[in-house]
Order: structure tokens, then C-alpha cells, then sequence
């Protein structure tokens, strides 16, 4: 996480009054958690997140996959995770791994707990944007998952969402995603679209009009 937070470093050196974090997916993991372990981060913007921490994706350090390790460390030390369940039935590509995710959460439901990413705690203002028919992971559930232990703290909390938009929320401006002959997105060009679009002012405002930010990814 510390190469998040020397990020944080740079923009306060350089005079920064108002810090925002933004990513997508496994980037949006990061933001959360820089968040919670950086209090000088005022605002993170969520694209399709997860709730929880999770495995690594791909060789780590070391060049080796197995055995599963946590995708970050604080300190030096793994943040608790959660593993994939390698019983799960690859299908031929283009896959949705969604249902992957959806069984490791099943399989090793006892290590949720430790794994959860504790939002409540973080400072910063938090903005969630989710689609309900994302075919990697379950980002809506779990962006719903945030923000109900914000508002169980009190704590502010915006959720942007559409139940017939994917993976990845377009952004005004932005090209649509790319198909990949991997995976699936879900969702369609025109409800991912309307949801970045839905997003925009809310991504202005956590920026605050123009001041620095982090983009993980």
C-alpha cells in the first residue's frame, strides 16, 4: 500500500489542498484501502469495487502463482484475504469469472471477516459506482456491502449504480471498453455509458473542482 501513499506524499509536497483517489476494479481494492490506512486522503472514487480484500492476480514477486498470497501488504505485512477456489470449471473464453469470485466467497466464507475492507474507519468522503450486471465480479452487492457499513457508522457515503450496466462504467469522453476475447464485461456500450454518466458530477465534486488526483491504474 505505501505505493499508494508515497503518491500521497508527492501531491502534499507540491502544495496539494484536496487528494481524491480514483480506480477501477482491482484498482478501486487499492483505493479503498489506501484510504483506510492514509487519512490525508479526502475522497476516493470506487469503480466497480470489491468489499474485500482478495488473492493475486497472476506471479507474484517470487514468479510463482501458487500458493495464493494476499494482493497487498501495510507495513510489510499481508492484509487478509481471500483465495480462489481452484474447483471452479473454467469454461472456454470469452469466460465470466463472476461466479468464481461468487464460489471463493462460498468456499472460504470463514475468511470474509478478516478480509473485509473496513471503510467505516476511513476518513475520506467515499463515491461507489457499480453495475448489477457486471460479469467479473459481484461489484454491486459488495458496493452495496460498503455502503451499508458506512451508513451504519454515520458516515458519508454516495452509491451511483445501474442494475443493466457492467464491468466497466464509461465516463464522458471516454472510448467504449474494448471486447476481450478473455472475459466478459457485462453489461452493454449504452448502460455503461449512462452510469459514467451519472457519475460525472459526482466525480467534479469529489475532485473539488479540479484538485489532485491519484488514479490507481
Amino acid at each position: 500500500m505505501e505505493t499508494f501513499t508515497a503518491a500521497v506524499d508527492v501531491l502534499q509536497r507540491e502544495g496539494a489542498r484536496r487528494i481524491t483517489i480514483l480506480g477501477a476494479s482491482k484498482c478501486a481494492e487499492a483505493a479503498l484501502l489506501t484510504a483506510v490506512h492514509d487519512p490525508r486522503v479526502d475522497a476516493v472514487v470506487a469503480l466497480s469495487p470489491t468489499s474485500r480484500v482478495w488473492c493475486n492476480v497472476g506471479p507474484g514477486r517470487d514468479g510463482e502463482r501458487y500458493p495464493y498470497r494476499s494482493s497487498w501488504t501495510w507495513q510489510e505485512r499481508p492484509l487478509p484475504f481471500v483465495p480462489m477456489d481452484d474447483a471452479w470449471p473454467f469454461p472456454e473464453p470469452p469466460v465470466d469469472v463472476r461466479s468464481w469470485y461468487e464460489l471463493s466467497e462460498r468456499t472460504f466464507s470463514h475468511r470474509l471477516p478478516a478480509a473485509e475492507i473496513p471503510v467505516e474507519a476511513a476518513r475520506a468522503e467515499l463515491i461507489l459506482v457499480a453495475g448489477g450486471d457486471d460479469a467479473m465480479w459481484p461489484s454491486l452487492p459488495s458496493a452495496e456491502q460498503l455502503a451499508h457499513r458506512r451508513r451504519s457508522t454515520g458516515a458519508a457515503v454516495r452509491l451511483i449504480a445501474r442494475h443493466d450496466a457492467g464491468h466497466r462504467p464509461r465516463l464522458p469522453g471516454e472510448h467504449p471498453a474494448s471486447a476481450s476475447p478473455r472475459f466478459r464485461y457485462g453489461g452493454t456500450p449504452e448502460a455503461d455509458a449512462l452510469l459514467g454518466e451519472a457519475a460525472w458530477p459526482h466525480v467534479l465534486d469529489a475532485i473539488g473542482g479540479g484538485g489532485p488526483l491519484v488514479r490507481t491504474g
